[in-house]
């Protein structure tokens, strides 16, 4: 009888554990579903804010808070020209940094004639290593650069595996993609400290929320500029400057080495014009953002999905766009 009552004491004790986990389990359960919603909410709260709600950038606003002068790197192709343009549309005058001198030269011609703004090109080559800024910094003493687009960078032709890619063009990577926009920063950011305004817009890349199989180095050099846009914003944001990540996915430009593999995904990729005019008016609001409100989406979906789920899907994709890059060939 003794045995009896024990085992029945020993059961209760188990079962009143039990629930005790159990009610730990529901609450932390309970309370990561409401975290987790609350966190969906409030993303799709700043989507509507950002890109669908009367945009909150006016010619006006960007004048008065940044300055007559504009600097876009890059500015001759893809996103950087669809931006200077959007500046351009807002009565700002025009800096045009290219390595291609006949291509900066009518760019900046066309941006004159049409918008009737003033425009000054600066012919350099990333490439080159360190030795190109001090000559960038004498042409630039006299302009007062209150927003600068470092759009600069050197693009993946096509998906590659790590040892397909060269040495020289690992260097440009590193040399465009990262040290560009660095040193670009250096020379333009004491000027708009002193005057207490400012905004820089640094182009990343959607692809940096998770690693990317066959596109390691590139998709690297854009983790690195989201990172340092937004450390760098939160150094300087109390002094004035707004510095700006902007993380696009893809896009319709002529410089794409292999559009014809993203034909099934068109619809995701808005003309660089679209996506620079939405972009733009969310300058002085998000200091992080796909500028995009479909690349927002995408974004919000790659956040969300496991990391081993984003491989196979990247990893899917840059085959096919391989292949047909292959092909072409």
């Amino acid at each position: 009888m003794a045995a009896v009552d024990s085992f029945e004491l020993l059961y209760w004790q188990v079962a009143r554990t039990c629930n005790v986990y159990s009610d730990a389990l529901t609450v932390l359960g309970a309370w990561y579903v409401a975290k987790t919603s609350i966190c969906f909410v409030c993303d799709i709260y700043s989507m509507v804010r950002l890109h669908f709600i009367p945009r909150l950038v006016s010619r006006k606003h960007l004048l008065k808070h940044y300055g007559k002068w504009a600097m876009v790197t890059g500015a001759t192709a893809g996103i950087g020209k669809a931006y200077a343009e959007e500046l351009a549309k807002q009565g700002i005058d025009l800096i045009l940094i290219s390595h291609d001198q006949n291509k900066l030269e009518a760019t900046a011609a066309a941006i004159t004639e049409r918008f009737n703004v003033e425009t000054y090109i600066i012919i350099t080559d990333f490439t080159k290593g360190r030795e190109i800024y001090q000559p960038i910094q004498e042409a630039l003493k006299d302009k007062e650069i209150g927003i600068l687009v470092n759009s600069a960078d050197v693009p993946a032709e096509y998906p590659q595996f790590f040892l397909n890619i060269s040495e020289d063009k690992l260097w440009d990577l590193i040399n465009v993609n990262i040290a560009a926009t660095n040193m670009m920063i250096r020379i333009v950011l004491p000027g708009m400290v002193q005057r207490g305004k400012g905004a820089i817009v640094n182009i990343s890349s959607g692809f940096c929320c998770k690693p990317t199989p066959q596109m390691a180095t590139y998709s690297s050099t854009k983790v690195y500029l989201d990172h340092f846009s937004r450390a760098l914003h939160c150094e300087y944001a109390p002094k004035g400057i707004f510095v700006q990540s902007l993380l696009p996915f893809s896009t319709t430009t002529n410089r794409d080495g292999y559009g014809e593999g993203l034909h099934l995904f068109s619809w995701l990729a808005p003309s660089v014009n679209v996506y620079a005019r939405h972009a733009i008016s969310t300058l002085g609001i998000a200091s992080r953002t796909p500028g995009y409100w479909i690349h927002s989406v995408q974004f919000l979906f790659a956040q969300c999905i496991p990391e081993w789920l984003w491989i196979w899907g990247a990893t899917l994709m840059n085959n096919r766009l391989s292949k047909c890059a292959t092909l072409k060939s």
